[in-house]
């Protein structure tokens, strides 16, 4: 009998008792490889000791301040580290208890940058199709995760959205992608000028794609070009890095990659690395000015936002990811891992694509080779293959929602930076195994 609400009515998961490295164990001794960080979260690996007499020490020295009333050394350090570490102009942090509530910081933080510019009417947050951007009213009504949204739809302010920047799916044959990338993100300015730039107060996108197209990264030059047409019209860039930033990708900011610099980037996942929860919305100079110019106060707030344990668990999580090199290994597993996922499953007449940066990484099943179409949503073969994998010891994160939001399913794999080349090869062995298993 379990009295927690769990996130299916109909079972009840297995109990998982301890953690280490890459691997976690169930209350039957099970180990399962961790090939996704739960939801690309547990970037160092489980059970590090130095995070862990982190969050101990923090606890006896302060474990709780309100942060309308007092900062921390933990929140004033890592603010200090993200800032340097993010480059891109990034000057202030602002930091909350997820990625979700980064997302609603963020786009609110953008509205009153507006109201304080004197543009009051400006309002519209531009999102994308075939996006994630969190569970909560406000992140969720940018999203396009038509799933997730369906039951809520009622509840949702109305949305404008353009199309994805999603080579695979809507690059025209004998594109190139750059030619690609330029007509993806001009439909940024047309969509500006329908609305009226004057209404208009923020662009939103996820810099790489994560769970609802799957680790889809930017052609190149595309944000490079919404950034042009940000400036041009007076509207905020908003690079939503919760799953893809802190060194998901290589550099501690996916967009450090793209030659274009947001106003307002939003962290999360592998910032904490999954031992507190702790999201962080950064902002340029430029943004904070403006609020120390005008009001002087953002008009918003959590009551443990800045939470002193919390940042000294993100901030010893960092110093690993510096002290033992692991971001230079996200780019060389990286490749391992994309080598691997190729090497198995290229030729597989139901693998559509395989993508992604660093150590996120996809691979998309589509049902007709030719028309590239998708399984019907029925099948449900996503979650099949999720199954078959968890039954082999394998946790993965499966998805959908690569056509429309909804239709179009892929696995992601977002393992820890610290994975070793034989589990890289032990995760795509053990996927091609449940993919097959999922199909026959």
């Amino acid at each position: 009998m379990t009295h927690v609400f769990h996130r299916s009515a109909l079972s009840v998961p297995p109990v998982a008792v301890a953690a280490e490295g890459q691997y976690i164990i169930d209350a039957d001794g099970r180990r399962y490889l961790d090939a996704s960080g739960g939801a690309a979260v547990s970037c160092i690996g489980h059970g590090d000791p130095r995070v862990v007499a982190a969050v101990a020490g923090q606890i006896a020295r302060l474990d709780y301040v309100h942060s309308g009333a007092f900062t921390s050394p933990a929140a004033e350090e890592l603010a200090a580290h993200i800032c340097e570490a993010a480059g891109e102009g990034m000057a202030r942090v602002y930091f909350v208890g997820s990625g979700s509530e980064a997302v609603e910081a963020a786009v609110k933080m953008a509205r009153q940058c507006q109201i304080e510019r004197k543009q009051p009417s400006r309002h519209i947050v531009i999102s994308r199709r075939q996006s994630y951007h969190g569970n909560t009213l406000g992140a969720l009504a940018r999203s396009g995760s038509e799933s997730r949204r369906a039951p809520y739809s009622l509840m949702l302010p109305e949305r404008t959205q353009i199309a994805p920047c999603f080579p695979y799916r809507y690059a025209a044959p004998g594109e190139t992608l750059e030619a690609y990338g330029r007509r993806a993100a001009d439909a940024l300015e047309v969509e500006i000028l329908r609305l009226g730039p004057e209404n208009v107060a923020a662009f939103l996108a996820e810099t790489v794609v994560g769970a609802t197209s799957g680790a889809v990264a930017p052609a190149p030059g595309y944000f490079r070009r919404i950034r042009e047409i940000c400036d041009r019209y007076g509207v905020l860039l908003i690079c939503d890095e919760v799953m893809c930033g802190a060194h998901r990708t290589g550099p501690f900011l996916a967009c450090s990659a793209e030659g274009a610099s947001p106003d307002i980037v939003t962290l999360a996942k592998g910032l904490g690395g999954g031992y507190l929860p702790i999201g962080a919305v950064a902002c340029r100079a430029e943004v904070h000015d403006t609020f120390a110019r005008g009001s002087g106060a953002f008009i918003h707030g959590h009551t443990y936002m800045a939470h002193p344990v919390a940042c000294a668990a993100a901030l010893e999580v960092q110093r690993v990811i510096v002290a033992d090199g692991l971001a230079e290994r996200v780019v060389q597993h990286g490749v391992l891992l994309e080598t691997a996922l190729r090497d198995r499953l290229s030729q597989h007449p139901h693998v559509g694509d395989i993508r992604g940066r660093g150590l996120l990484y996809a691979v998309e099943l589509i049902a007709d080779p030719e028309t590239r179409a998708p399984f019907e949503p029925e099948t449900r073969l996503a979650k099949h293959i999720g199954a078959q994998a968890k039954a082999r010891g394998l946790l993965v994160y499966s998805g959908s929602g690569t056509i429309d939001g909804e239709r179009g399913d892929h696995v992601l794999l977002a393992p820890a930076y610290s994975i070793s080349a034989q589990e890289v090869g032990e995760i795509a062995d053990v996927l091609t195994e449940a993919i097959e298993a999922a199909l026959s």
